[in-house]
């Protein structure tokens, strides 16, 4: 009886997680939303190349002038770390649809900020660029450059190896597999805007900011882990407990790679791309082989 009552409880409770879960995600990817946060991005890049340009010249208050960079660069980097925020929402909201599609986001995020990373380097040169003294920012723009060129070519054969299954049970225990995850990403939201309020609030107050990507896939690590803990209920097969528990390993390599020396971080982060590859490869092939 306290089983029936306690399974009645659980599916009450993943019912409205579906209901609240459901219209934030269609409001994300609605396509109005979208064009607002293109133009926001648009606009904020704009804005603060303007702003950068003011203080270059002398135009801006000197309390402001302050604390306001002079190079262009700049607006560069804060134009893709907004990007980057974006993409973390997106990733959020795919986590419920699909665990190996989210692991292909968290790669694409990665090589997003390798290329964030080559375009903050450009903040040690001068205005016009010289070469001169700088070659040790010139090697780091080329392994970031050339970290992220591998990770997209590898993520190009990482898709291939994604297929649909067909045994993923009955209709009610898809429905809490599912909603469970959704529970997931709703918290990974929450805790998203957190680490966004607490940046922002240490930025105005003139506090130490944390290190919000490398946290936020502290925080994705412990994420994966759990729901490789909820899928055991609904495949406990041991391919798939490997396959979950696998992809958690290469979150936690992407996490390393992020506050690792130069070269280091790319050489770790390429490395998280090909055992992810490799695994999703393995994965898909036990299927044919099953099927054979």
């Amino acid at each position: 009886m306290k089983v029936l009552v306690g399974l009645k409880i659980m599916s009450l409770i993943i019912e409205k997680v579906h209901h609240l879960y459901d219209p934030l995600h269609c409001l994300w990817e609605n396509k109005k939303t979208q064009r607002t946060v293109t133009a926001l991005l648009i606009g904020v890049f704009v804005s603060s190349l303007l702003i950068i340009e003011l203080n270059r010249i002398n135009l801006l208050p000197q309390s402001l002038g302050q604390v306001i960079p002079t190079n262009p660069f700049y607006a560069v980097y804060l134009a893709f770390s907004l990007l980057l925020l974006t993409e973390l929402i997106s990733l959020i909201f795919i986590l419920p649809c699909s665990i190996s599609k989210a692991v292909g986001k968290q790669f694409e995020i990665l090589a997003l900020i390798f290329l964030r990373n080559a375009f903050k380097e450009l903040i040690h040169f001068s205005e016009p660029i010289k070469l001169a003294g700088q070659m040790d920012a010139v090697l780091r723009i080329g392994a970031y450059g050339l970290g992220a060129l591998i990770i997209f070519v590898l993520l190009s054969f990482y898709y291939k190896q994604q297929f649909k299954r067909y045994d993923t049970g009955s209709g009610a225990a898809l429905f809490m597999f599912v909603g469970a995850k959704k529970l997931v990403a709703l918290i990974l939201l929450f805790l998203f805007m957190v680490l966004a309020v607490y940046n922002v609030s240490s930025l105005v107050g003139g506090h130490e900011k944390i290190e919000f990507f490398a946290e936020f896939y502290t925080i994705l690590v412990f994420s994966d882990v759990l729901i490789v803990l909820i899928s055991h209920s609904f495949f406990p097969h041991f391919k798939d407990i490997f396959r979950n528990s696998g992809f958690a390993i290469s979150t936690l390599l992407m996490r390393l790679s992020l506050t690792a020396p130069a070269y280091f971080n790319v050489l770790i982060g390429v490395s998280a791309a090909i055992f992810a590859l490799f695994l999703a490869m393995a994965y898909k092939r036990s299927f044919v082989e099953k099927n054979v």
